[in-house]
């Protein structure tokens, strides 16, 4: 928390405004879309609640296909299923560890002259980092199928000057408590497309039709954002930019002292954006560093310090055994060498060469058992 949070939250109780909706709910829509530049915005309950929508507005149902990178969190894809649809996965590409437009390139090709073209794309912007959105969509222009950013990881980090998302049909974030800024829990909806916007609100809020009675012509969802949670994403949202330098304080130190160290690199920048850097990844080749991937996150757990392989790519998730895959190289040997290091806005130079020290001694401790 970064103080200003009991300031809105301290509004919140003077309005008497506890439950669902309410004024901080609207102002949080208002300063969000203003801070990043959209539109119009809809704060939701989650951000996986926040492509539910999305995917059910843009009218994704029982057999419809929507094609999905396969290096994500479940959250963004596990709303296809809640809408009958089937995923279809694409793998990475190395710049950007995002979707390859490549190979999405080839599948939409394919699906063409099968006459099976997606319903939707979903575009995710993993670890902070943006998609090469522009790539995508010139895919997917011609066939007007419409691109969700699944932005959950990025607020902050921009393509080409624009916000995380900025371009799509629509953009999804997270305030989830892992999220560089936190609700606790929450989601964002964000687009240029007021009326998609403003069918999320009411779909979001039970589906109440106007009527002095409770009127239901639809079947709608209890995915409203509390106003209480609204006043702390306001006062999280003041300090958005310093969190985000924080994070990159954290990956430059890992950065400068993993540079000379053999067998070990980090998430690389695409060249058309700025990252957030939500989270500090490494790869490390144990051929040349001397250790593997499990190896050091067991290591690290012995020094109680938490870290975490990369999402494990969804066509190798037990679920979605049975779905379509394009390529599978790539995410698959992220997966296979990735590791998630601690990277809090908290963390000081002493935590953070704790960390190194530890990463370091593993590799020197398994050639001390081998010498």
């Amino acid at each position: 928390m970064s103080g200003e949070e009991k300031h809105f939250i301290h509004e919140a109780f003077e309005s008497n405004y506890i439950a669902p909706v309410g004024p901080q709910v609207d102002a949080f829509e208002k300063d969000f879309a203003h801070k990043l530049g959209f539109k119009h915005a809809a704060a939701v309950s989650s951000g996986t609640a926040a492509m539910h929508l999305v995917l059910r507005i843009l009218g994704v149902g029982h057999g419809d296909e929507v094609i999905s990178p396969s290096l994500t969190f479940i959250g963004g894809v596990s709303p296809i299923i809640y809408q009958g649809a089937v995923p279809a996965f694409i793998d990475s590409e190395r710049e950007s560890w995002n979707i390859d437009p490549g190979l999405l390139k080839e599948e939409i090709y394919m699906r063409v002259r099968t006459g099976r073209l997606p319903k939707a794309v979903i575009s995710t912007d993993i670890y902070g980092q943006c998609a090469d959105l522009d790539s995508i969509l010139e895919v997917c222009a011609p066939y007007n199928i419409p691109v969700v950013s699944d932005s959950a990881e990025a607020l902050g980090a921009t393509y080409k000057g624009r916000s995380a998302g900025a371009g799509a049909r629509a953009a999804i974030y997270s305030f989830n408590g892992n999220k560089i800024i936190t609700t606790s829990g929450g989601g964002m909806l964000v687009s240029e497309d007021r009326e998609l916007v403003s069918r999320a609100r009411f779909l979001s809020r039970q589906a109440i039709d106007p009527a002095p009675h409770y009127e239901h012509s639809q079947i709608g969802y209890n995915y409203r954002m509390s106003n209480v949670l609204a006043a702390i994403g306001r006062g999280q949202l003041t300090m958005l930019d310093e969190r985000v330098k924080d994070k990159h304080r954290v990956f430059d130190h890992y950065k400068n002292v993993f540079s000379g160290v053999p067998g070990i690199d980090l998430m690389p920048e695409a060249p058309y954006g700025r990252p957030n850097r939500w989270l500090t990844v490494i790869l490390i080749s144990p051929e040349d560093f001397g250790a593997d991937r499990e190896e050091v996150r067991i290591s690290l757990e012995r020094h109680d310090i938490e870290s975490r392989p990369l999402w494990k790519p969804m066509h190798l998730q037990p679920v979605f055994r049975d779905c379509a895959m394009r390529g599978g190289e790539v995410c698959e040997d992220l997966f296979e060498r990735g590791l998630c290091l601690p990277s809090g806005t908290a963390m000081t130079e002493d935590d953070l060469e704790r960390v190194v020290n530890a990463v370091k001694e593993t590799a020197a401790s398994k050639k001390r058992v081998f010498a």
